[in-house]
């Protein structure tokens, strides 16, 4: 299955890892061309992410592994894109 899009709800305690750290941890996962990191919600201990991963077939077992190995908690897959083009989520009408 040819993977293009994941986006992912991730966790991570406050202080460690950092999002940089995360990052660093992405980066090196074969089919990653590019990704972002976005803070959705804060909490006194822990920081809610949505992580947005594009590439080219990506390698997902060795994402989720990257992440969980640097100290961050895989909540769920939000999006998955699939397919040799990317197609892009429409709302419905009236939402």
């Amino acid at each position: 299955m040819r993977i293009r899009r994941l986006v992912l709800d991730v966790d991570k305690a406050f202080a460690r890892p950092s999002l940089l750290d995360i990052a660093r941890a992405i980066e090196p996962v074969a089919g990653v061309e590019g990704f972002n990191i976005s803070v959705e919600e804060v909490d006194q201990e822990t920081v809610g992410t949505l992580i947005n991963v594009e590439g080219d077939n990506i390698d997902v077992s060795a994402l989720l592994a990257a992440i969980e190995k640097c100290g961050a908690a895989v909540h769920g897959i939000e999006e998955i894109v699939v397919g040799e083009r990317m197609v892009e989520y429409r709302h419905r009408a009236g939402k």
